[in-house]
């Protein structure tokens, strides 16, 4: 019974409290076997979060001995908001059951007392007290579920919405750099080759300095248009500025940062080509993306080695560990990860795998 704003411990130790507050209404001090199960019980209360099937068992006896129920209940509970084991849980609530109707010692019970319309009655309450604190329990757990893939699914549309706002300004300055390159770097082209041939030709000295002053400069404008060229088609990782775009060196903050439990492996040569260390890192990136909208819970692994004159990369996961809610998704990252793979003369191939994850390899040649 975590309240939200409540010390765990505090709630822990008002429990315990209570226990002993209903061991002292319910239970003879004169009775020294079920005052020492009672105050057991009250006592395991404490473990419950971390060892709730052992509270569960140390807290049973006391229900059947006495009518001091409290602490088994709140036992039964927790157990059933951590456990996702239904037949356990089924099980545990009989023996409740089982234990808080039969009378103790068990040689008290007589046959004819199964007939009776009291006995019925008690036995319809005692389901009822046990399957209560069972389905609690249940409805608190998918609650819990549901409020962290609430929170996944806030944080996978942010990451897609930066993704999306990202493809947009690489396009733009995709389409900026193909201007410059096409029709400025070709005008100041002419223009260096006009300078050098008046260069060239002219007789009069201060027009052949000139001249050469043109075509230097043209030739330093040209440099730097082919530099803001190769920035522009590289850049598109910032919405604000041109920062130099990931590479191998930022995996492992990656791997940290993603949310997700996962082992990085990577065996590479030095000096790798800037684009292969960039579609290496976009690829490691959205699948990472990808386990976590897809595969709560679950744990994940990067391989990227060399082998055969291509660097290979491997991220598989294994089956989700929390249900798995239906998404909203453009369907578009596998598709832009393929296209950049064949641009670079590579391969990427995905699929299920046997124990219910995915895995995805790229290969890229260098």
């Amino acid at each position: 019974m975590k309240h939200r704003g409540i010390p765990a411990p505090l709630v822990d130790a008002g429990l315990v409290l209570v226990s002993l507050l209903d061991a002292w209404a319910h239970i003879d001090v004169a009775t020294p076997v079920a005052t020492g199960w009672a105050l057991l019980a009250a006592v395991a209360l404490i473990l419950r979060r971390r060892l709730p099937l052992v509270t569960y068992v140390l807290t049973l006896p006391t229900a059947l001995i006495s009518d001091a129920v409290f602490a088994t209940v709140i036992a039964l509970y927790t157990l059933s908001s951590l456990s996702r084991h239904r037949v356990l849980l089924a099980a545990c609530a009989l023996a409740y059951t089982v234990a808080d109707f039969m009378p103790w010692p068990w040689s008290s019970l007589q046959a004819d007392e199964l007939d009776q319309t009291d006995n019925l009655l008690h036995l319809t309450y005692t389901l009822a007290t046990a399957a209560a604190p069972v389905f609690l329990g249940q409805l608190v757990q998918a609650r819990r579920d549901l409020s962290l893939r609430l929170a996944e699914i806030s944080e996978a549309r942010e990451q897609e919405r930066l993704l999306s706002a990202q493809s947009i300004l690489a396009q733009e300055r995709a389409g900026l750099a193909r201007e410059m390159h096409d029709v400025v770097s070709h005008q100041v082209s002419l223009i260096a080759v006009q300078a050098g041939a008046l260069q060239v030709s002219s007789r009069d000295e201060e027009t052949r300095e000139a001249a050469a002053t043109i075509r230097r400069l043209s030739v330093q404008t040209l440099d730097e248009l082919r530099h803001m060229v190769s920035v522009l088609r590289a850049s598109g990782s910032r919405p604000t500025e041109l920062t130099p775009q990931p590479s191998l060196a930022d995996l492992q903050r990656l791997v940290e940062n993603s949310g997700i439990e996962t082992e990085l492996k990577a065996d590479l040569p030095e000096d790798l080509p800037p684009t292969v260390q960039r579609a290496v890192y976009r690829t490691v990136q959205e699948a990472l993306t990808n386990v976590r909208k897809h595969a709560p819970g679950a744990k994940a692994t990067v391989c990227i080695h060399h082998r055969d004159s291509a660097i290979h990369t491997t991220i598989t996961n294994d089956a989700p560990k929390r249900p798995v809610l239906s998404l909203p998704s453009a369907q578009h990252g596998l598709v832009g990860l393929r296209q950049r793979a064949e641009l670079l003369g590579g391969t990427v191939t995905s699929g299920p795998t046997a124990d219910g994850g995915y895995k995805l390899h790229l290969r890229l040649p260098i």
